[in-house]
């Protein structure tokens, strides 16, 4: 069965876009609860918070904004793919 030259590159952007949804669903539910939030509501602001970030959280914070970046140029390239295919 061949495949087509243009449907590889959808095809691996779709693959990617899927990899980086769910690294992106795990970094964000990583992130320290800031309150005022849906965790308040089960008892999540009961947790006492420091002043200051700690270098994990900002690798957290510079790592979520990558990834984040990464899976809009991933869903753009996407609409770029279909546009040109149809």
């Amino acid at each position: 069965m061949l495949v087509p030259l243009m449907t590889w590159p959808t095809i691996t952007l779709s693959i990617v876009l899927i990899v980086l949804s769910f690294v992106l669903t795990a970094f964000i539910l990583l992130h320290r609860s800031q309150g005022g939030g849906m965790g308040d509501l089960f008892g999540g602001g009961m947790s006492t918070s420091t002043g200051g970030t700690s270098a994990a959280e900002r690798m957290l914070n510079r790592l979520t904004v990558i990834i984040g970046l990464l899976w809009v140029a991933c869903i753009l390239g996407l609409l770029v793919l279909y546009r040109h295919i149809g």
